[in-house]
């Protein structure tokens, strides 16, 4: 399978269409999504995020744009299983739209978020500046390549599927700790091959993109690895905040940080910003992170 055919695949992938309700629930609108293989078989949250986007968007006019999402993780979704999208109506004004979504698999929710649109507006504009001393996409190596040795078939089959090409600044950690144990991931993101231009669609691919490794700091802070025996992660919630607009098949740096980890929780926050320096969007999450101990 190569690039193009895992970008039609997500874009595939973030459709929804209108189905019936889920019996005792209060949405006034229902969509329809399926779910992405994962080798876990549980559903990856940044798709369940990005599929509520498309889903809130069906209900709100062209012109007005999300600017914000703000969501829960209550569940873990079943790959194996579709998944409904109940939207509810909040408010319509002059200038911006709310709606609340919720993902359901089983009649039960996995997923509760509230989100915001906007008309496109002047007004004043700053923003945070482009990390210094960071590589241009070139000279990092493609995930891939760095994993190519790896004898781990499902990991090697989850990441040659993904439609994003990912350059990571800093070496991995899936099997080898952070030497200097830094609370900081960065690396270079796009679609892996070209991407349409509807903003609603880029959008929420940007939304799915945002949950790549966003604890991934918590784990460098500490000293672990993605493969730490005994490690367990789980995300909490979600916020994400878009500055401009994007475009999903020009390179984005996603530096990621982490100001705190303590309770069995970790926060991590992420900047995303394009090529020419642009702050494109803000993502903040906190997770489950725990270390089970060894029988």
């Amino acid at each position: 399978m190569g690039a193009e055919d895992n970008v039609a695949q997500l874009i595939d992938l973030l459709q929804v269409t209108p189905t019936d309700p889920v019996p005792g629930t209060r949405e006034s609108v229902f969509y329809l999504g399926r779910s992405q293989y994962k080798p876990d078989g549980r559903v990856f949250g940044g798709q369940v995020l990005a599929q509520c986007v498309m889903a809130a968007g069906q209900t709100v006019d062209p012109a007005r744009h999300i600017h914000s999402l703000h969501g829960y993780f209550l569940r873990p979704g079943d790959v194996s299983e579709p998944i409904t999208f109940g939207v509810e109506v909040l408010r319509d004004g002059g200038s911006f739209s709310a709606r609340r979504v919720h993902a359901y698999q089983r009649d039960e929710p996995i997923l509760s978020l509230i989100c915001s649109f906007q008309v496109e507006q002047d007004g004043m504009e700053h923003g945070d500046e482009f990390p210094a001393d960071v590589p241009a996409p070139e000279d990092c190596p493609e995930i891939n390549e760095l994993l190519a040795d790896v004898d781990i078939p499902f990991m090697r089959d989850w990441l040659r599927k993904r439609p994003f090409e990912v350059r990571p600044v800093e070496p991995p950690i899936y099997f080898d700790p952070d030497p200097q144990a830094r609370a900081q991931e960065r690396m270079w993101i796009r679609a892996s091959a070209a991407f349409p231009d509807d903003p609603l669609l880029n959008a929420a691919a940007l939304a799915y993109a945002s949950d790549f490794n966003l604890l991934a700091p918590v784990l460098r802070r500490q000293g672990l690895t993605w493969m730490t025996p005994g490690l367990r992660m789980a995300s909490l919630d979600h916020a994400m905040w878009w500055h401009r607009p994007v475009a999903i098949g020009e390179w984005m740096l996603y530096s990621e940080t982490s100001p705190s980890a303590r309770g069995g929780r970790g926060l991590g926050l992420g900047r995303i910003f394009s090529q020419s320096g642009q702050l494109l969007a803000t993502v903040a999450q906190e997770g489950m992170v725990r270390i089970k101990p060894e029988a």
